[in-house]
């Protein structure tokens, strides 16, 4: 379930602030609606920038240039094959089938490491980059959890569309929305605002649009 959230403006503002600030069955906080998640005034949905915040530029302000100590570590190519299965990570190309549970499973037994988890989670028909860290590389688990993600979707109709008409709703979708997975999903089935970064069409056969999302982390595509 995905709307946008200024279609919901008859409704009584404190009372979906209480549902969306209370604690789901996690124990996750779910975002509250505030001036910044307000939707952009229609016609202006493009202004979004069309990059995942963690691909934009930033600036780097230099305090002072210093040297690495060796003893904190070692550049990727000079280190060793035992610190790689300690500190390493793996963007497995995951297939259709397995969950991402068992495909972390795998890698741990086969690498014979202590500790693999997977960042994020792919159903298991779902295909595409799944990234497990192995050891300690796991301690920063939560920082790929919270990056933007991107994917490439095939969307079917019932029939064929005019381009023009699957533009302007694709539109309708770009920034802050309002979304619930569906009751078939593995994640909490709690109404949240996720961020659509951008939505791009590639390619439109008859009723099969080829899309390009890159979102939120914890936006449900399928």
């Amino acid at each position: 379930m995905i709307h946008r959230p200024d279609r919901d403006r008859d409704k009584d503002r404190s009372t979906r602030e209480g549902h969306y600030g209370r604690q789901s069955s996690s124990g996750a906080k779910t975002h509250s609606p505030s001036s910044s998640a307000a939707c952009p005034p229609p016609g202006q949905e493009a202004s979004y920038p069309q990059i995942l915040p963690s691909d934009r530029k930033r600036s780097i302000l230099v305090k002072r240039k210093g040297k690495t100590d060796a003893s904190f570590g070692l550049p990727p190519d000079k280190r060793s094959l035992k610190q790689h299965l300690s500190l390493g990570a793996i963007n497995l190309d995951k297939t259709s089938g397995p969950t991402s549970h068992e495909v972390a499973a795998w890698v741990k037994r086969i690498l014979e490491v202590d500790k693999a988890g997977h960042s994020g989670t792919l159903d298991p028909k779902v295909t595409g980059i799944l990234p497990v860290l192995l050891g300690d590389a796991t301690r920063i688990m939560e920082t790929l959890l919270l990056a933007g993600k991107e994917y490439i979707c095939l969307m079917r109709l019932h029939k064929p569309v005019p381009k023009k008409q699957i533009m302007e709703v694709c539109q309708e979708f770009m920034g802050p929305i309002f979304q619930k997975p569906p009751l078939k999903s593995s994640v909490v089935k709690e109404l949240r605002i996720r961020t659509i970064y951008y939505l791009d069409v590639l390619e439109i056969e008859e009723q099969h649009v080829l899309m390009r999302v890159g979102c939120e982390a914890g936006t449900y595509i399928r």
